[in-house]
């Protein structure tokens, strides 16, 4: 039995053995599971193909840099793009701030002149909080209504303001709102502005075209997709000269992170095939687990556009009980989460829910789920009945508590 072979049987022992101690997962926003697929993938990189891709003077370093144009070839697929405008980050994170670092370089030292849409994902507000505090950016917000949908009178008129960046995301990562991003770049792009699009919940689910759309930055992330962590990608629209500038500006020199790019393009090709399919499936579950919270829960609230969101999205307030409690008696059995995983567990309100204009009750009751291709339907009528008692309990205690 060779290498690979021998740590996949141990890995799948392992995982049988845990597997019973293991709560029901439905935090896909935050990271989902490594499809085996991709880590086979990954594995297989680190042990037969572990040579430097810059390092092309010899066949070990040739075949790891083929793997690396493999995935790169996958990423420019799915996300419409040229391979030319491919560049791999670390994930969404570095790809952010680079794209608003390459924007605010090609500024020529007058101060980048950002809108955005005041639900943007945490780490574009801190990229845009940087150029702030450093003088080298200014910022106009763009607002939202209760659904999360962009008002598009307040986007016209920042777009009138001579804006010379617009950061919109592709779906919201909380409420699963999912914006036309196609129409907002045609916009951006009359107004004589560029646009950055995250698309770290987006990208594999939405339909998104960096070069027919123009779009001029788009970033994302593997673990969103089902691949492996710590890999990610900044997609940029192939016209004229701005593609050759930003491959100067944000070329990698150092080494690549092959067995991660790898799984990333193979993550990349399986949604690309599986995706329609895998999505039809969890909105199936995602209903069935709504409409089991609907009939149970009295008073509950779903947040977003519910007739344009992300398909595996519910996103619920359950006014009156705080979150924390209903999380917390879930913790052992069904995995959720209050919000984004950069605060969640934070005691300050989502900006997201805050920016709808969702009351304080509303907020402090809300609660994330995200459903995934491995959702079972056996899963989800389980954690809807785990979901209903935890909230009746806290119910109960807080009237004990009142009484």
């Amino acid at each position: 039995m060779n290498r690979i072979a021998l740590a996949q049987k141990e890995t799948a022992v392992r995982d049988t053995r845990i597997a019973t101690l293991r709560p029901i997962y439905l935090d896909h926003h935050s990271t989902t599971p490594v499809d085996p697929r991709v880590a086979a993938i990954v594995l297989d990189t680190m042990v037969n193909a572990f040579g430097n891709a810059n390092s092309v003077d010899h066949t070990h370093g040739e075949a790891a840099m083929d793997l690396v144009e493999r995935a790169t070839a996958e990423v420019a697929d799915l996300t419409g793009s040229d391979v030319s405008g491919v560049r791999f980050t670390s994930g969404s994170t570095e790809s952010i701030r680079l794209a608003i670092g390459h924007a605010i370089a090609m500024r020529g030292g007058r101060a980048l002149r950002i809108a955005a849409t005041t639900v943007e994902h945490q780490a574009v507000l801190d990229a845009i909080g940087i150029g702030v505090r450093s003088g080298l950016a200014e910022v106009l917000w763009v607002d939202v209504d209760a659904e999360a949908n962009v008002r598009p009178e307040s986007l016209q008129a920042a777009l009138r303001e001579s804006v010379d960046l617009v950061c919109v995301m592709a779906a919201n990562n909380e409420v699963g709102t999912i914006y036309p991003i196609e129409q907002i770049a045609r916009d951006v792009h009359l107004a004589g502005g560029k646009i950055l699009v995250d698309g770290t919940q987006a990208v594999g689910r939405v339909d998104l075209r960096v070069t027919d759309w123009d779009l001029d930055y788009l970033a994302f992330s593997s673990h969103k997709i089902y691949g492996p962590k710590g890999v990610g990608a900044l997609a940029v629209a192939g016209n004229d000269v701005h593609t050759e500038i930003t491959a100067r500006v944000l070329g990698h020199d150092g080494t690549l992170n092959v067995p991660g790019i790898a799984g990333f393009g193979e993550a990349c090709r399986l949604i690309g095939l599986e995706g329609v399919g895998d999505e039809k499936r969890v909105r199936a579950s995602r209903d069935r687990l709504e409409a089991r919270l609907l009939r149970d829960l009295p008073g509950i609230v779903v947040n977003g556009n519910r007739g344009n969101r992300l398909a595996h999205n519910l996103h619920i307030s359950l006014p009156g009980l705080p979150n924390d409690a209903v999380i917390g008696r879930l913790r052992n059995k069904v995995a959720v989460s209050t919000g984004a995983a950069c605060s969640s567990g934070a005691q300050t309100p989502s900006h997201v829910l805050k920016a709808m204009g969702l009351s304080e009750e509303m907020q402090e009751g809300a609660i994330r789920i995200g459903l995934g291709k491995y959702t079972t339907q056996d899963e989800v009528d389980c954690a809807a009945d785990e979901i209903v008692a935890a909230a009746r309990e806290v119910a109960e205690s807080m009237q004990g508590v009142r009484g």
